[in-house]
């Protein structure tokens, strides 16, 4: 039983007519006849009793009709439905994004979003990358909106770059390795061999930890063994006791600008390192089906990032 089969049924049914049914179905009247046969031979029973005046439905036929116009009308619903999802007037979207991007993000492109498509519902988890990535797996989330590093990337996600973000290292103001530090220009930092420090006591966060994660391939690249006095989950903690002087630590660029001007601390770019950097990321499962509206949204945190710097 598909849409074809009941509507062939239901427009003989109201016009009581092979023929006239054939021409408002434009299709051949032999062949309407062969497919009302097909699917009363599929059924086991006859759907309709042929009289000179006209087609008249059996007890079987008008429990078929009844059926077909109640499924054909659920059917047209949903149609409708997808319709209004396509010309976005009717939808949701589940964005999955982590702490930090969430705090500067949303804020800047939800009330936009929601007053171009107000009608769209908006779900938002709010988790760490490897929670995320495993969401997007499992087709629980529609994109997510993460940091992610090039040597730790899941081969099973596309990665849509947004903005490259470099690592920095923290520390108290004119620390005693602060000599070491080169200008250059067009920077806002200076640059700093990270080598220089591999004695200092390091503050970190902890394990599982994006940022960790980076920091450790800083580490592993500069063949460093950091002696770490402390770990803790928030990366502004640990800025804030580099700051004191308690040791060092290793943040995003961008995330300074979060607490700027509390808790004053100088900072540094690693020198001679490749790897002393993430990606801001849009992440999607290339087996799960995008929706429009989920495209338009894609769309629209790459149009920010492309206009402005975090």
């Amino acid at each position: 039983m598909n849409e074809r089969e009941l509507l062939y049924v239901k427009t003989i049914a109201e016009t009581k007519s092979i023929s006239e049914a054939a021409k408002k179905l434009f299709i051949t009247q032999p062949s309407l006849s062969q497919a009302i046969q097909k699917i009363e031979d599929n059924l086991g029973t006859p759907l309709f009793i042929r009289h000179q005046s006209g087609m008249k439905l059996t007890l079987a036929g008008e429990k078929y009709y009844r059926a077909a116009n109640e499924i054909l009308n659920i059917y047209n619903d949903f149609k409708n439905e997808i319709t209004y999802i396509n010309d976005l007037k009717r939808g949701r979207v589940n964005i999955g994004i982590t702490n930090f991007l969430g705090t500067f993000l949303l804020p800047k492109i939800i009330p936009r979003f929601k007053k171009e498509y107000p009608n769209i519902e908006i779900y938002i988890s709010e988790e760490n990358v490897s929670l995320l990535e495993q969401k997007l797996l499992d087709c629980n989330i529609d994109l997510a909106i993460i940091h992610s590093h090039p040597k730790k990337k899941n081969k099973s996600i596309d990665y849509k770059i947004l903005a490259k973000d470099p690592f920095v290292l923290v520390t108290k103001k004119n620390h005693p390795l602060s000599k070491y530090g080169k200008k250059v220009e067009g920077l806002k930092y200076p640059k700093i061999d990270l080598k220089h420090f591999k004695e200092e006591d390091f503050i970190l966060v902890e394990k599982g930890k994006g940022i960790r994660l980076v920091a450790d391939i800083i580490f592993k690249s500069l063949d460093i063994n950091p002696n770490i006095a402390m770990t803790t989950k928030n990366y502004e903690t640990a800025r804030r006791l580099a700051s004191t002087g308690f040791g060092v630590t290793l943040i995003p660029f961008r995330y300074i600008s979060i607490f700027e001007g509390q808790y004053d601390a100088d900072y540094y770019f690693i020198d001679n390192c490749e790897h002393s950097y993430w990606n801001a990321c849009i992440a999607v499962n290339p087996n799960m089906y995008q929706s429009k509206i989920s495209k338009v949204f894609i769309d629209m945190v790459m149009e920010f990032f492309e206009n402005q710097l975090i």
